[in-house]
């Protein structure tokens, strides 16, 4: 579905101020607004995360990790997967802390994180920025109600996240048609969280193998591409060195299975992932080795240093 930003309407507008105070200062009356912060978060189902906007060098593991935040009755959720984003939760996600907010302030006690704080600040009618005195970073959310929200475009501009989501995708399909190459005797992929976020390993190992009993044939670097004109075909470039890079068109057939055609050879290949990952909050992934680290979102900019100063005393 297509990405509409939404406006505020006037009505709603007027409850993101619900109290101001008269300063006397040299003879000028000085009004002041401040922000009830509770309001301006629910003004909106889900609030996405931009990544990408973060200014200043700190981080906040939640925000790293979720594509989506949402503010329910005391209740924060997050789409921190894309295997199942649109429908998990009702497009909510998974509840993963509980908050409070007042004034122009939002605290946040999550699972795993603990307690971290915020100051609101209304950026433009569906932009809000978090900022968090702690580490002097602000976060910037995009506002959106489910109806209108493109959860396919998150899906596929994120996709290397996906193929992260699973403990390792095992060969269930190849076509007929195809010349004989090199990559028909891998039969299982694994594409690995954390580090340079681009590191795959491959297995020739026997169909049916538990993914925790593979054998890890080859590691080597992935990196995934874009299609001109279309955003639900992508590209995928496996570096083997020993007999060059394979290359895919990579399509995503459901939430677990996903096609790879190669062009080389003609030949299409289908695979399943198998021991689906749940990002539920940060470090509760099954195993916290070198194979299996927490996933976070990368930032594709340069850090800047964050201009806001804390008003906090």
């Amino acid at each position: 579905m297509k990405t509409v930003k939404l406006l505020l309407s006037v009505v709603l507008a007027s409850t993101l101020f619900t109290s101001c105070y008269t300063e006397v200062i040299v003879d000028d009356f000085v009004d002041e607004p401040i922000i009830n912060a509770n309001q301006v978060l629910n003004s909106y189902e889900l609030w996405y995360v931009d990544i990408n906007q973060t200014i200043g060098f700190g981080e906040i593991p939640f925000l790293q990790k979720a594509f989506t935040i949402s503010f329910i009755n005391g209740t924060l959720y997050a789409n921190n997967n894309l295997v199942g984003i649109g429908s998990s939760g009702d497009g909510f996600g998974i509840d993963v802390a509980s908050y409070s907010a007042y004034n122009a302030i939002l605290d946040v006690n999550h699972d795993i994180d603990g307690f971290v704080t915020f100051d609101v600040f209304v950026v433009d009618n569906n932009t809000i920025e978090l900022y968090n005195p702690n580490t002097d970073t602000s976060y910037f959310l995009e506002g959106y109600q489910r109806r209108n929200f493109d959860y396919d475009f998150v899906f596929y501009d994120n996709i290397h996240y996906f193929l992260q989501e699973y403990e390792a995708w095992e060969k269930t399909f190849t076509s007929e048609m195809g010349a004989i190459n090199e990559f028909d005797n891998e039969n299982y992929l694994q594409f690995l969280a954390g580090g340079n976020d681009s590191t795959f390993r491959s297995s020739q190992d026997n169909f049916g193998t538990n993914p925790n009993n593979l054998i890890w044939d080859y590691t080597g670097v992935y990196g995934v591409g874009d299609v001109s004109n279309t955003i639900n075909l992508k590209t995928l470039t496996l570096d083997y060195d020993f007999f060059d890079n394979e290359f895919f068109e990579l399509s995503v057939i459901d939430d677990r299975t996903i096609e790879l055609y190669h062009p080389s050879s003609k030949t299409i290949y289908e695979f399943k992932g198998r021991g689906y990952i749940q990002y539920l909050k940060a470090g509760s992934t099954k195993d916290e080795t070198a194979a299996k680290k927490e996933k976070k979102r990368k930032f594709k900019k340069e850090r800047v240093d964050n201009p806001r100063e804390s008003s906090r005393v």
